[in-house]
């Protein structure tokens, strides 16, 4: 596994999206790999300070109206 896809892998598998084999070819690479190793460490590092955090976000409706605005706008 080549380090650019090593890193897709282990963005896939933050989000519990990468499959069993996917999985296992990340963590022989990331045997070897410490640049690899050092990325899914710093991942995993901001995944869990976002998820501790208070983030509020935008409604649904809130953002399918500014997405109208903006579009009413871009075609004056």
């Amino acid at each position: 596994m080549k380090c650019e896809e090593a890193g897709h892998v282990c963005d896939k598998n933050q989000y519990k999206e990468a499959n069993f084999m996917e999985r296992v070819q990340l963590a022989i690479h990331l045997m070897y790999c410490s640049a690899c190793r050092k990325y899914a460490f710093n991942n995993n590092k901001l995944t869990k300070a976002l998820k501790k955090s208070d983030i509020k976000t935008i409604s649904e409706a809130d953002k399918n109206s500014l997405k109208e605005q903006l579009q009413k706008e871009m075609n004056k």
